[in-house]
């Protein structure tokens, strides 16, 4: 998939930006549970930005994808600017990325975090979990080199199925991340890597912290 034009979010959008009820969070969250993950069901931001980073020891190594979700509950700046953890992210700004050495260095320390701060670009009913990304850098940790991996996702991206996942990315995520990014940098995103978790064979690996109110794309 090519990256498009930015576009306001129209009503085609809509079935993907609203809360899921309380039967679908429910039936998504058992499951979940079912794939071995431990699963937090929270009810706003404060109580999801808690959750989380109750889960991450203070001086751990952690690092985050990029993420709207994450941004949003200052989940983001709390583990780079903080001092109370040791900043996977922060460190690899810092290297010299006009070196092959450097290069080498930032690639081999973000793919193997002890612990991945993650969201996904949507979670199906039967507990698959989608994440989409323009570089890949996030999906090496995610797919096997983090620890422990931790999703924190709104309930607007619960889907029925894997269809609707790659729908919601298509026509909901894209071009509000296109957007952002035209904003911030002046260039287009894409679609260019997709990850679909089935399931995670570590038992324990993954945690899920899902926030009945929206955040995020």
């Amino acid at each position: 998939m090519t990256a498009v034009t930015p576009v306001e979010p129209t009503a085609q959008h809509a079935p993907f930006a609203a809360s899921a009820d309380e039967a679908t969070i429910t039936r998504t969250a058992d499951a979940l549970r079912s794939k071995g993950y431990d699963v937090l069901v929270v009810e706003d931001r404060a109580a999801a930005k808690a959750a989380a980073l109750g889960l991450v020891p203070e001086g751990a190594e952690v690092s985050q994808g990029a993420s709207k979700t994450l941004e949003e509950l200052g989940i983001a700046a709390e583990i780079d600017e903080s001092g109370r953890y040791d900043a996977v992210r922060a460190r690899t700004r810092a290297m010299d990325r006009s070196t092959a050495e450097g290069l080498r260095a930032m690639r081999k320390l973000g793919a193997s975090p002890d612990i991945q701060l993650n969201s996904a670009a949507a979670v199906t009913e039967d507990g698959t979990i989608v994440v989409v990304s323009n570089t890949g850098s996030q999906l090496a940790p995610i797919a096997f080199g983090a620890g422990k991996v931790i999703f924190v996702l709104g309930s607007q991206k619960i889907v029925p199925d894997l269809e609707s996942a790659m729908r919601r990315i298509e026509e909901h995520v894209l071009p509000l991340e296109n957007a952002r990014m035209q904003g911030i940098y002046g260039v287009d995103s894409a679609v260019n890597k997709v990850l679909i978790v089935n399931r995670e064979f570590r038992s324990g690996r993954f945690a899920v912290v899902l926030i009945k109110e929206p955040i995020g794309f």
